[in-house]
């Protein structure tokens, strides 16, 4: 059906979409103006949004886990035993994880040496996700290796690794995407804690809660605990990380700069609805003539100033129509690139910036039609057929 007879119903909207296709060429680039404007509005809001959900995947588990490491304060070189175990009563239904670390220089058969960082635990399957082989419940023998450095030094599912005089069967490789940053680089060694038995405390702890709130709650848990206020000054016996609050600060900041770019596109829509006053302007003069005879056979003013805004809604519905296709093509380009799922861009957290834009289009182009429908619709008659 051609919009032509969709408006018949309508006689203002459809007078305003004859007069629309009067002038092609200044309609068209008027409506430019606004897919222009909601492109920006549309496109910065789904970028922010991809962004953000990049960030938020890249943390991944980071934010349900506290980390607990030895404080200034503490009276020995890592966390006791008694610690680990005051932690677990705190922890309750929470996995506690109690690592001791090192590093070493693992020589491949072709004499390359790369050096990595040796974990010592025993819940492998909680901490670590292999691509590879396998992460067992409780690793008491073999060892678990990132696949980066397995891949520089040639090594193999079932090849053995030396530590501290002893050799380790490779039963897993550690992907890219586990958690824990590992040191050099990600290059990482895993070893059951029977590696490091030399090792009297641990060297950190980590707690996986059920979620970034409950992880919040036992990092504030444990350090009233551990760290006390002595003589006026915080007492630091075990330092206690929990990255909740990081995701959080993330989010503020996201929301923070998706509105300070929200506001920069707005200013592109703005300087399209001027164009839209100045071309409503440049209409209504042209064809003051014609408005002042449509007002000498018996048409109202409100029929007048009904018709003129038409012609600007109707600018802003299909400009902004035009412009939230375009940013549809664009954010799913964006969201295929950073996040690899382009389907994603449907999601309210996104998409509802097309409404936003559109909403924005529309409105910002009746606004501009309100003084050029108000000036048509007040002219008297005798002096508009003068004209």
């Amino acid at each position: 059906m051609k919009p032509s007879n969709l408006l018949r119903q309508y006689p203002s909207a459809l007078m305003a979409w004859r007069n629309l296709g009067r002038n092609r060429i200044r309609t068209g680039l008027a409506a430019l103006g606004i897919v222009i404007g909601v492109v920006a509005i549309a496109t910065i809001g789904m970028a922010g949004a991809a962004l953000q959900q990049q960030a938020t995947s890249s943390l991944g588990d980071l934010a349900n886990e506290v980390t607990v490491s030895p404080g200034e304060d503490s009276d020995t070189a890592g966390i006791t035993d008694d610690q680990v175990e005051e932690m677990r009563r705190i922890a309750g239904e929470a996995t506690v994880i109690p690592q001791k670390s090192n590093s070493t220089v693992i020589t491949a058969r072709n004499g390359q040496e790369v050096r990595v960082t040796v974990t010592a635990v025993t819940n492998a399957d909680a901490m670590y996700n292999v691509s590879e082989g396998q992460s067992p419940e409780r690793l008491r023998s073999g060892a678990l290796i990132s696949e980066n450095t397995a891949e520089r030094l040639g090594l193999e599912m079932g090849d053995p690794v030396e530590y501290n005089g002893n050799l380790y069967r490779i039963i897993g490789f550690i992907g890219a995407d586990s958690g824990g940053f590992g040191g050099f680089g990600g290059r990482e060694l895993v070893l059951p804690m029977s590696a490091l038995s030399g090792q009297e405390y641990y060297g950190s702890i980590t707690i996986m809660a059920s979620s970034g709130d409950d992880a919040e709650t036992l990092a504030n848990n444990i350090d009233a605990q551990f760290n006390r206020e002595v003589r006026g000054e915080e007492e630091e016996i075990l330092s206690v990380q929990s990255f909740a609050s990081v995701q959080e600060q993330l989010r503020s900041f996201f929301t923070a700069l998706r509105l300070g770019l929200l506001g920069i596109g707005g200013i592109s829509l703005l300087v399209a609805s001027v164009a839209i006053l100045n071309v409503m302007l440049m209409s209504t003069i042209e064809r003051r003539g014609e408005i002042g005879v449509l007002r000498a056979v018996g048409v109202r003013r409100r029929e007048v100033l009904r018709m003129i805004l038409a012609e600007a809604a109707l600018l802003g519905v299909f400009g902004g129509l035009a412009g939230a296709v375009l940013s549809l093509i664009i954010g799913f380009v964006l969201f295929d690139v950073l996040i690899g799922d382009g389907l994603l861009v449907f999601q309210w957290i996104s998409s509802r910036y097309l409404l936003y834009g559109f909403v924005f289009a529309v409105f910002a182009s009746v606004l501009s039609g309100v003084y050029p429908a108000w000036k048509a619709a007040n002219d008297r008659p005798v002096e508009s057929l003068r004209a």
